[in-house]
């Protein structure tokens, strides 16, 4: 289990040297009965606190951040009347003056002394930060040991990215009150940052060591200008590969690009998050934040080495739509990468809405606010690759395909056997080229020999080209490319 942290312990860690400014005001215990105030007495000597929570001003390498951090020796990190009211003024203020909130946990939840009025600020708590949010601005949650109850029901749980201690317990019910409640201990292994982090509840599990070069390339990417290119460009071409199904064939190949490799050759300070934050994590998707080219976006991608394993599930297009939600509240550009055989047919799939998921990313990325890019990037089969296809420009790769079936699907259906494939997949002009010439895509970047024994040179051409559409979004010239 991990260590307990101290306010103090997180300032020093991860704050830049003699860089937070306290925000806090004096608090009042007046009103409270005089039991209640010799406890709140007893707290602040043994704390070193006034309260559960210490806020202010500070940088994490050179970046300024507000600061909600959590002193678990003050009643447990309680949440009461006076600390909800320090978090709800902190993040109202860096709200107004436009910097992120870097929040870190540690706490039992809400304040049992003070009963319902304090609970009831846990509500307070969120609608400051969803305001705080909806002026596109970045909120990070660190969860410390432990962090369980209302505190993990409210603002531990609201934030763009969410990591956590390591071996944190990090839960709704704190194990001590299920025992007493349900007279049977908790299971094990359950509420831990690991367990939770492999259910796509927390984005990773990091040190409070290591928080601020997380913090640092999560900024880099959400607050910093667009850097210069620096990634050589293929001039686009007018026309597919050749051959359909040769074409296709090449998309199906195993040493073949994929977003994976993108990200590796064209993304800077890259940081993937993990699941939906609702507990669904499905593999076939990877979100991310990342520079591809200098230029900052939110990806979401189709990911063929997971697909192997496993097909695309429903679970995967809610991440997606996780991806897609977080470029609108933190008004980065979305590129979406296709590269799919279809999505999972199955008992589970029908009754996990696969269908419905389908459609609502296709709603959703059909009706984004901020640029959004589509890189067709190999197969493009069936619903599961529409879901990711609606965007202000769409590029594709020379090679790539988009059709409602398997080409050995629609084969089957039309002349009973998968023998047509090759002919089906011409005639239902599913290529690139056919795509390029009927207006659905607008960039084609030509592919060479030697790409099929070298996925990196064409991975990098790939997020050049996506990067140049960013640029061509970002400057105002229309929403058509620049070839």
């Amino acid at each position: 289990m991990s260590a307990r942290r101290t306010a103090s312990d997180l300032v020093e860690l991860v704050l830049d040297a003699d860089s937070f400014a306290s925000w806090d005001s004096p608090i009042d215990i007046g009103r409270w009965p005089d039991a209640y105030q010799r406890e709140l007495l007893r707290a602040a000597e043994r704390s070193g606190r006034d309260e559960s929570v210490i806020t202010g001003r500070a940088t994490v390498r050179g970046r300024p951040v507000a600061v909600v951090a959590s002193e678990f020796r003050f009643l447990a990190g309680s949440i009461g009347e006076d600390a909800a009211r320090r978090i709800v003024h902190a993040v109202r203020r860096a709200t107004e003056e436009r910097i992120p909130v870097l929040a870190t946990t540690a706490s039992g939840g809400t304040r049992m002394q003070e009963g319902t009025p304090a609970f009831l600020h846990m509500i307070d708590i969120s609608r400051a930060i969803m305001d705080h949010k909806a002026a596109g601005l970045p909120y990070l949650v660190h969860l410390g040991h432990p962090t369980t109850g209302g505190v993990f029901a409210s603002w531990g749980s609201l934030g763009h990215v969410t990591v956590a201690e390591p071996g944190a317990l990090v839960g709704f019910l704190g194990p001590k009150v299920y025992e007493v409640l349900h007279h049977r201990p908790f299971p094990e292994g359950v509420q831990t940052a690991e367990n939770l982090a492999h259910h796509g509840i927390l984005d990773a599990v990091v040190t409070a060591e290591d928080l601020p070069a997380l913090v640092d390339r999560t900024l880099g990417i959400l607050v910093d200008p667009p850097r210069p290119a620096g990634l050589p460009r293929r001039e686009p071409v007018a026309t597919g590969s050749g051959d359909t199904w040769a074409a296709i064939e090449r998309t199906r190949a195993p040493g073949r690009l994929g977003v994976r490799e993108v990200l590796r050759v064209g993304g800077e300070d890259t940081i993937r998050l993990q699941g939906t934050d609702e507990g669904e994590r499905d593999s076939a998707m990877i979100v991310a934040l990342t520079r591809l080219d200098g230029e900052p976006c939110v990806v979401v991608g189709q990911d063929r080495q997971a697909q192997a394993r496993a097909p695309m599930g429903p679970g995967a297009l809610r991440e997606a739509r996780r991806g897609m939600r977080l470029a609108e509240e933190l008004g980065l550009p979305l590129v979406s990468f296709i590269d799919t055989p279809g999505a999972d047919l199955s008992k589970a799939a029908e009754e996990g809405a696969i269908a419905g998921e389908i459609a609502r990313c296709i709603a959703t990325m059909a009706t984004m606010t901020v640029p959004t890019v589509a890189v067709l990037l190999g197969e493009g089969c069936g619903g599961g690759a529409l879901a990711l296809f609606p965007a202000d420009v769409v590029v594709a790769t020379q090679s790539a395909w988009l059709s409602p079936l398997p080409p050995e699907g629609a084969s089957a259906i039309v002349h009973g056997d998968a023998d047509h494939a090759a002919e089906m997949a011409t005639a239902q002009r599913v290529s690139a080229a056919d795509l390029f010439t009927a207006g659905k895509v607008q960039v084609l970047v030509p592919e060479l020999d030697s790409d099929s024994g070298d996925a990196k040179s064409l991975a990098i051409a790939v997020a050049a080209e996506a990067a140049t559409q960013l640029r061509v979004l970002r400057a105002g010239s229309g929403t058509g490319p620049r070839r």
